[in-house]
């Protein structure tokens, strides 16, 4: 049986009316990177939403496939979207076997969505998921409170770059996009 890949960060901030979501790009099976420049996140909906994915890839993929039939259901509305793929993925017996979590954001918030069912909304805007999320969500506070002069998007590759210094699942290989403001 061949190990599972898994392990990454992605953290997602707004910050001043500016979203940004970023993620390395390193992938592992075992205790062995297997890519270093996986794309795990994505725009979506002509650029209106941003999601990011940890875990299995191939796992990922089906879900956002699945979470932008939702948004195409809900004209967009992300937290109706992310409501409802929460609940097939809790429900659906093909869905609850895929090992993955979901990062999905537009100009107002930021959800983590889960297979346990959860849609879960941070109080202090800033959202993280995978093996180095606690490192860059750290990081990410202290920048709010100490840097607020900083962009979203530059507060997100600083905390990056200190979950990738320190956690070995984690590479400096980021990519980092933004939604416009409007």
């Amino acid at each position: 049986m061949m190990p599972k890949i898994h392990a990454t960060t992605v953290l997602g901030i707004i910050h001043n009316g500016q979203v940004a979501l970023g993620a390395d790009g390193q992938a592992t099976m075992g205790d062995t990177i297997a890519k270093g420049n996986v794309k795990k996140v994505r725009k979506l909906s002509d650029g209106k939403i941003i999601a990011g994915f940890a875990g299995s890839t191939s796992d990922a993929f089906s879900l956002i496939e699945k979470f932008e039939e939702k948004l195409n259901m809900y004209r967009t509305n992300l937290r109706r979207a992310a409501i409802e793929l929460a609940k097939d993925w809790r429900t659906d017996r093909y869905l609850r076997k895929l090992e993955a979590m979901l990062i999905v954001m537009d100009k107002d918030e930021g959800l983590i969505v889960s297979g346990t069912g959860d849609v879960l909304s941070p109080e202090d805007q800033i959202i993280s998921i995978g093996s180095g999320s606690n490192y860059a969500k750290a990081a990410a506070v202290a920048l709010k409170r100490h840097a607020p002069h900083l962009t979203a998007e530059e507060m997100v590759r600083e905390a990056l770059t200190v979950a990738a210094d320190i956690c070995i699942y984690t590479n400096h290989n980021f990519e980092i996009l933004t939604l416009d403001p409007s």
